[in-house]
């Protein structure tokens, strides 16, 4: 599944998209194993995680939230603070021929206020 993803990322130009975003692009496949990581992420959490499993990385209430993302196709935000730097944290599924092929999490910072629209 691994080579297939990797395959197909290199055969679409459109994916290169997300590579330079000013956010990082985690993606793993249904196991947890990390089949890409855009340069922010990449700059973020360590070169050489592609093709290591993210489980242990996390913590059990962690790993619990994301297995069961895997399994029902829910999503998951939350914000946080790390060294004086706020980010939003969004995870959620994504899909091959409508199964659920592994999860996407977009880390983005934000700033200290934001305005919220009720549209």
């Amino acid at each position: 599944m691994l080579h297939r993803f990797l395959a197909d990322m290199m055969e679409h130009t459109d994916f290169n998209w997300a590579e330079q975003m000013n956010c990082a692009v985690t993606v793993c496949d249904a196991g947890g194993v990390i089949v890409y990581m855009n340069e922010r992420s990449r700059a973020t959490f360590g070169d050489g995680l592609v093709g290591t499993n993210l489980f242990p990385c996390h913590s059990a209430a962690s790993q619990e939230k994301i297995r069961r993302m895997l399994a029902t196709g829910e999503s998951n935000a939350y914000t946080i603070s790390k060294n004086g730097v706020r980010k939003m944290i969004y995870q959620t599924p994504w899909r091959r021929d409508g199964q659920i092929a592994g999860m996407v999490e977009i880390s983005m910072v934000i700033p200290e206020e934001m305005p919220h629209y009720v549209r």
